[in-house]
């Protein structure tokens, strides 16, 4: 039986539905696009699937359209893949459970994918139309946007013909942006020495945070679980004398960190020690983050007795002085533009192998001497320590296009189906418009979407009645786009 049989645009959630079922996250979208290849032949519709495994389909104009010009519509094929602790659900194998509650569509358990899976189905809904009108239209589905933009970043753009684009990877239906940050990835690599100690282990959970993506979110000023766990950390040797088993959380660089746990060793009467301080810490958090993240957890859990591997001290202050002044959340709000954030920086991924510390941020900022500027800072702090820093995955901000006809005739268009002007706003997400933007010389573009709520995490959203209004909106704008 399916799940969405009986919400509404039908067609748009037939296809979110079959996109659920194929396994599709960031690195894994194989699968995914030979889909959308084979939807092409079944539709009888002209197709490009590269060696990345990005997804061009075309579709001719309507009847009265022919002379329009073509457009673009534009989404990822992967997803953000999150789960809550204790679930069993494999990523790589298993689809989505969807599921129906007070107006919403989620996934049990797991992330659902709407960011973006419900542009997909956006589009292979309008491709499979037969009595809408609209101009040439070309599909252009990207890999790996979670991890980079690096499906974008590698699409030969020469097999493009349209100038007018609309990217349908936005979360707000009634605002529209017009511009976005740009980013890049820097991966920390500390090399760390172990030694043998032998007392009574425990390990440390911080849990319970709310999360969110790193860009969109980064202004609601949540903890970070990485960041606290440093904090933890520091404080408690002021307190308690131990040694570090063990340390890891967060998975993506986008995602805000809502877990983070470490085993350590403690001497001859410390646990109980170490207990009360997380009692105290985690009291003193919670009226910290008051109104963001006061259901946050610091949980010490004994484990007994014995030896273990544990970190060398001059290690030990390595990890703890790089926790402590590893830049994280806004470091500058826009001069320009009011309530934007200009530049950010999210401490994603904290992993301790027997070999070094790995600890990947995801940087973000409107301005590229800024973005530069803060991974240099990041790639300082990490060879100060011994360490070397490696900058992935640079993209370009989307910049402010003053003259746009195709943002106009949608503020239009908005205006006149709901009595209200339309939100036109920048963003501090990275969003594959700034690459595009930067291939397609005088591309005009904007960004629209339905109403999700947190996006990479296990409690996203997609609410029904907004796909339908958004769908509503798309198929008025492209009947409009006629010349």
């Amino acid at each position: 039986m399916r799940v969405l049989e009986n919400c509404k645009p039908e067609r748009v959630f037939y296809y979110f539905e079959e996109i659920c079922k194929i396994p599709h996250g960031s690195g894994n979208t194989k699968g995914i696009s030979d889909y959308l290849a084979g939807f092409a032949r079944e539709m009888g519709l002209s197709c490009v699937q590269d060696e990345m495994n990005n997804v061009v389909i075309y579709k001719p104009a309507s009847p009265g359209y022919e002379n329009a010009p073509t457009v673009i519509l534009q989404g990822h094929m992967d997803m953000v893949c999150e789960k809550k602790p204790g679930s069993d659900h494999d990523f790589m194998k298993d689809g989505l459970q969807l599921r129906v509650l007070d107006g919403y569509v989620s996934a049990s358990g797991t992330t659902l994918g709407g960011d973006d899976g419900i542009a997909l189905a956006y589009g292979l809904a309008l491709l499979e139309s037969r009595d809408l009108p609209h101009p040439p239209l070309e599909l252009v589905c990207t890999v790996d946007e979670e991890i980079g933009l690096l499906g974008a970043e590698g699409l030969d753009c020469s097999v493009l013909k349209g100038r007018r684009m609309i990217n349908l990877d936005s979360e707000s239906e009634d605002c529209m942006w017009i511009s976005c940050a740009g980013g890049l990835c820097a991966v920390s690599r500390i090399p760390v020495q172990w030694t043998e100690a032998e007392g009574e282990k425990a390990r440390v959970r911080i849990f319970g945070l709310l999360g969110g993506h790193s860009g969109a979110e980064i202004d609601k000023k949540r903890a970070n679980a990485n960041i606290l766990m440093g904090r933890f950390l520091y404080e408690l040797q002021e307190t308690v004398d131990y040694e570090m088993i063990s340390l890891a959380g967060g998975s993506k660089d986008n995602a805000i960190p809502r877990e983070a746990e470490c085993r350590l060793l403690f001497g001859p009467g410390m646990l109980e020690s170490a207990v009360k301080f997380a009692a105290k810490f985690q009291k003193e958090l919670r009226e910290e983050y008051l109104g963001s993240d006061e259901g946050l957890s610091v949980e010490v859990l004994p484990e007994g007795e014995g030896n273990a591997q544990v970190l060398h001290p001059v290690s030990r202050e390595k990890v703890l002085f790089y926790l402590m002044e590893i830049p994280n959340g806004i470091q500058k709000m826009s001069g320009t533009i009011e309530n934007l954030v200009e530049t950010s920086t999210n401490l994603g991924i904290l992993e301790l192998s027997r070999e070094e510390l790995l600890a990947s941020s995801g940087v973000r900022s409107s301005v590229e001497a800024a973005r530069d500027a803060l991974g240099d800072k990041i790639q300082y702090l990490t060879e100060f320590l011994g360490g070397e820093c490696q900058i992935t995955g640079a993209y370009p901000a989307w910049e402010y296009r003053k003259d746009s006809p195709l943002r106009d005739k949608m503020a239009s268009v908005y205006q006149e189906l709901y009595g209200r002007p339309l939100n036109v706003a920048a963003v501090h997400a990275g969003l594959e418009c700034g690459i595009f933007y930067k291939k397609l010389e005088g591309l005009d573009c904007v960004s629209l979407g339905p109403n999700m709520k947190d996006i990479h995490t296990s409690e996203e959203k997609l609410d029904i009645a907004s796909v339908e209004r958004v769908w509503n909106y798309l198929v008025r704008v492209l009947a409009e786009l006629k010349e």
